[in-house]
C-alpha cells in the first residue's frame, strides 16, 4: 500500500487516472486503500465496487473507484463521459479492468498487479507521475 499512499500523493495537483490491470484477487481494491489513504481518506472503507459498479471517498482529494469487470461493450461506452466528468471535477479516478475502456484519459497512470503467489505482489507503474 505504500506505493499507492506516494502515487496518491504524487497526484494531488493534477486530475488523474489511474488504470488499474490484474487478475481476479491480485490486489487492485487493496491499491486503492492505499490511494485513498494516500489522498486523505479512511482506507477501512474501500470494497469492491464490483456489483456496485463505483464508490467514492472523499480526503483531502476525492478518490472515484470504479470497476469495469461486470461492464461489457455499450455498458463502458455510456460509462465514459461520466469518466471524464469526474477527471474534470479533479478528483483521482480509479478504473479496475481498465481495459474494457475504448478510449483512455489522456495522462493516465498505468499499475499492472500481477500475483506471485501468497502474499507477494510485482507492481509496475507506468505513465506521466509529477514530481
Amino acid at each position: 500500500m505504500r506505493i499507492a499512499r506516494d502515487l496518491a500523493t504524487a497526484l494531488e495537483r493534477v486530475p488523474s487516472a489511474v488504470l488499474l490491470y490484474g487478475d481476479l484477487g491480485a490486489g487492485k481494491t487493496a491499491f486503492v486503500r492505499g490511494l485513498v489513504e494516500g489522498a486523505g481518506g479512511c482506507p477501512d472503507e474501500v470494497s469492491s465496487p464490483t456489483f456496485v459498479l463505483m464508490q467514492e471517498y472523499p480526503g483531502r482529494r476525492l478518490v472515484h473507484h470504479v470497476d469495469l469487470y461486470r461492464l461489457g461493450g455499450e455498458d463502458v461506452a455510456d460509462l465514459e463521459p461520466l469518466l471524464d466528468e469526474m477527471l474534470a471535477a479533479d478528483a483521482i479516478v480509479a478504473i479496475e479492468w481498465a481495459d474494457r475502456l475504448r478510449s483512455l484519459p489522456e495522462a493516465a497512470v498505468r499499475v499492472r498487479i500481477t500475483d506471485r503467489g501468497g502474499d507477494d505482489r510485482e507492481i509496475t507503474v507506468d505513465g506521466p507521475v509529477p514530481s
